[in-house]
């Protein structure tokens, strides 16, 4: 049975997009899990990463994403769906030559308005369609098909998000150990628990990633020896992303590389190494 993480973190640029696809392409090359990536970023950017801008362009413009799930719920009744499944999965994405089990389904800037068109849905409408339960209808008959399925969720917690968490054993929250990015965690931490108890289910918290991290920097210590302390928070993971020139390249589409050197950064290669192995472990101890 797959395991069902999702990222999350009400700031953008956090690290949350690398975090996941660095966990993806570790887990399927150097721990040999298939892996399931859904994109539901409107940013797009672990779908570009992915697959590179050419290609999500032709799904795009083939509305071969899953903005065409949310847009069906959208649609006066009677429409034939346009969302496919099997023409939306794309299957062994990376560009990485030894990443050979990690499969995605993209996303779409177009679920920028999906997500206003389906938060004003008329409660009829709302409730009929249960706008939360949409993505769990729609990937129920594949997700056994893998090991782990890793849920790039947006930046908020609106309906789209909860269609990732909807889905989700647990979630992990990546962020810059400063103030701003950490800031959105405990309403992280309740709206996900409440969101979970009317469902009658548990999401679990796994913990905090620290990315973009600056040895240097005072204030990344200091909120990062804080985010440790403070027990009314998820625990932080023992493994941190260093800030460098080149974790910004590993989040670009790249043609050809092999994982050592798309991770060249800073020890990267070790560091998400070891990161992988302490999500499998913390995964199975919620399992």
């Amino acid at each position: 049975m797959a395991h069902v993480i999702a990222t999350i973190n009400l700031k953008g640029g956090v690290g949350k997009t690398t975090t996941t696809v660095g966990l993806a392409e570790f887990l399927s090359a150097e721990f040999g899990k298939k892996v399931l990536i859904i994109d539901l970023d409107p940013q797009t950017n672990a779908t570009t990463v992915l697959i590179g801008e050419d290609r999500w362009r032709i799904l795009n413009d083939a509305r071969n994403t899953l903005v065409s799930l949310f847009t069906d719920a959208l649609r006066n009744d009677g429409e034939p769906p346009q969302f496919n499944l099997e023409a939306t999965l794309q299957r062994r994405v990376s560009p990485v030559s030894e990443v050979r089990s990690v499969d995605l389904l993209p996303s779409s800037l177009d679920l920028i308005d999906v997500q206003d068109r389906l938060a004003s849905m008329s409660s009829g409408r709302f409730y009929s369609n249960n706008p939360t339960d949409l993505l769990r209808r729609a990937v129920k008959p594949i997700l056994d098909d893998y090991d782990y399925v890793l849920v790039d969720c947006p930046p908020n917690l609106g309906i789209v998000t909860l269609n990732g968490l909807r889905i989700s054993d647990g979630y992990i929250i990546p962020t810059i150990p400063d103030v701003l990015s950490t800031y959105g965690i405990p309403q992280i931490q309740s709206r996900v628990k409440a969101f979970a108890d009317n469902l009658g289910e548990t999401i679990h918290e796994l913990g905090i990633v620290i990315t973009k991290y600056r040895a240097a920097s005072t204030v990344h210590n200091t909120t990062a020896k804080r985010l440790e302390d403070d027990e009314n928070l998820p625990v932080v993971f023992n493994t941190w992303v260093p800030e460098g020139n080149a974790i910004a390249a590993s989040a670009e589409y790249s043609p050809t590389s092999t994982l050592r050197q798309k991770y060249a950064y800073q020890g990267g290669y070790e560091v998400f190494r070891a990161l992988a192995k302490e999500f499998i472990a913390a995964v199975e101890e919620i399992a």
